[in-house]
């Protein structure tokens, strides 16, 4: 599943209580770029790397999808995502447009929710 919006739409609250609810979902955490928020921890929010070890796994293929916003690097784990998947998960994508356009070349069976 492909979940985007604006900034500040609610898409975190909305997929972190799915989750909560269903033990068949799993959330994808992305790498970053960006510098943690206060309160975010490593490795539950995102995996914050510097932008030279993103560029790395980039190049090296290792992601599903990867975007830049606002000067910052996303990417999602091919691995990871193919892991729970092959577990007999569901998994969660919350990200920008860029990646979902990504995601659903390699997925055309995945599904999109867009929140306004």
């Amino acid at each position: 599943f492909i979940v985007a919006a604006p900034s500040g739409a609610g898409k975190t609250s909305l997929v972190r209580a799915l989750v909560k609810q269903d033990p068949h979902v799993r959330l994808s955490v992305s790498h970053t770029t960006r510098p943690a928020r206060a309160g975010e921890v490593d490795g539950e929010d995102y995996f914050f790397v510097s932008q030279d070890i993103f560029s790395k796994m980039r190049d090296a293929g290792d992601f599903l999808e990867s975007a830049t916003v606002f000067d910052n690097s996303y990417g999602t784990s091919s691995a990871a995502v193919h892991h729970q998947l092959h577990a007999g998960n569901d998994v969660i994508l919350e990200i920008d447009w860029q990646g979902g356009q990504q995601v659903r070349k390699n997925f055309p069976d995945s599904s999109s929710i867009f929140i306004l």
